[in-house]
C-alpha cells in the first residue's frame, strides 16, 4: 500500500450541503480517514462574491493540507466554480483537487446525450454558466435549462425541510417555465439532496434528478484506486471542523454520521 494512503481526505463547503458529499463518500470508501471543513461563518457561498469564496477556499486548503490530506473534495458547487482552477494551481502537487461538477458533467454527457436538461442552484454557481459551458464543449446536442434558486440553500440552512414551507418554494421554483420541457433535473447544490424526495414528489417520481455526491464519490474512488491511495485500515477517523459552530450543523452531522461525530471550531482567521 502506498505510504500516502492513510492520509485523510480533505471535504469542504459553505456549511451542511457537503456533509451529502461527506456521507456518499463514507458509504463508498468505508477505510478512509475524513477531515470536513463546514464554514459556516461565511455561508451561504451562492451569494458571495468570486473573491471572497476564493479566499475562503484557499484559507480552508491551507488548513486542510497543514492536516496532511491526501485529496481535497470541494464539495460546494458554487466553490467549484469560482475557485477550483485557483486551487489547483496554489495546491500544485502537494494534492489533488476533486471538484463536484466535472463528475456530473461527465456523467450527464454520458447519459443524456440529445436531451433536455434542467439545472438549478445557486445564483452564483447559475451566473458562472459553467455547467452550460462546459457541456456544450462536450458537443452532445445536449440543451441546458437553467434556474437559481437563491432560497433553497438557506432554506435548507435553517432546517426547513419535509414541511409545508418548503414544499410551497419548491414547487414555486420548478413550475418555472425554465424548466418546462425537461427530461431531468441536475442538483446543482450539494444542499439540494436533503430536499430531493420532496423534488420527487413535485416530479411525481417521474423525472431523473441527478444527485452529485454518489456521482462525486465515484470520481474519488477512481482517482485513489488508479493512484494506489486506497486506505485499508479498519476504524478510520472522521474530524467535522467548523469555522462557527451552529446547532443546524451539528444535528445535520449526527444525522448523517450518528454518533462518531467529533466537532471542533477552526476560525479561517485569528482574530
Amino acid at each position: 500500500m502506498n505510504s500516502r494512503a492513510s492520509q485523510p481526505i480533505g471535504v469542504f463547503d459553505s456549511g451542511i450541503g457537503g456533509l451529502t458529499v461527506a456521507h456518499a463518500i463514507r458509504e463508498l470508501l468505508p477505510n478512509e480517514n475524513m477531515i470536513y471543513f463546514g464554514d459556516t461563518a461565511h455561508l451561504p457561498y451562492g451569494d458571495k462574491s468570486e473573491a471572497a469564496i476564493q479566499a475562503y477556499s484557499i484559507r480552508i486548503a491551507d488548513i486542510l493540507l497543514k492536516k496532511g490530506c491526501k485529496v481535497i473534495v470541494i464539495a460546494c458547487n458554487s466553490a467549484s466554480s469560482a475557485a477550483y482552477e485557483l486551487l489547483r494551481e496554489y495546491v500544485r502537487k502537494d494534492t489533488h483537487i476533486i471538484n463536484v461538477i466535472d463528475p456530473m458533467v461527465d456523467y450527464v454527457l454520458e447519459h443524456f446525450a440529445g436531451q433536455d436538461i434542467g439545472l438549478i442552484g445557486t445564483k452564483r454557481t447559475v451566473q458562472s454558466g459553467v455547467y452550460a459551458r462546459k457541456i456544450e464543449e462536450g458537443n452532445k446536442n445536449i440543451r441546458l435549462h437553467s434556474l437559481a434558486t437563491p432560497l433553497l440553500a438557506p432554506m435548507i440552512e435553517e432546517g426547513f425541510f419535509n414541511n409545508q414551507i418548503s414544499q410551497e418554494i419548491i414547487a414555486q421554483y420548478l413550475s418555472d417555465a425554465k424548466l418546462s420541457g425537461i427530461e431531468a433535473l441536475i442538483l446543482a447544490c450539494t444542499h439540494y439532496p436533503l430536499i430531493i424526495s420532496e423534488i420527487d414528489t413535485y416530479y411525481h417520481g417521474e423525472m431523473s434528478v441527478l444527485d452529485s455526491s454518489a456521482i462525486v464519490a465515484r470520481a474519488l474512488r477512481e482517482y485513489l484506486t488508479r493512484e494506489n491511495l486506497l486506505n485499508d485500515v479498519r476504524r478510520p477517523e472522521r474530524l467535522f471542523l467548523v469555522s462557527d459552530y451552529t446547532e443546524s450543523f451539528a444535528a445535520a452531522a449526527r444525522m448523517f454520521f450518528h454518533d462518531e461525530v467529533q466537532l471542533e471550531r477552526h476560525a479561517l482567521w485569528n482574530s
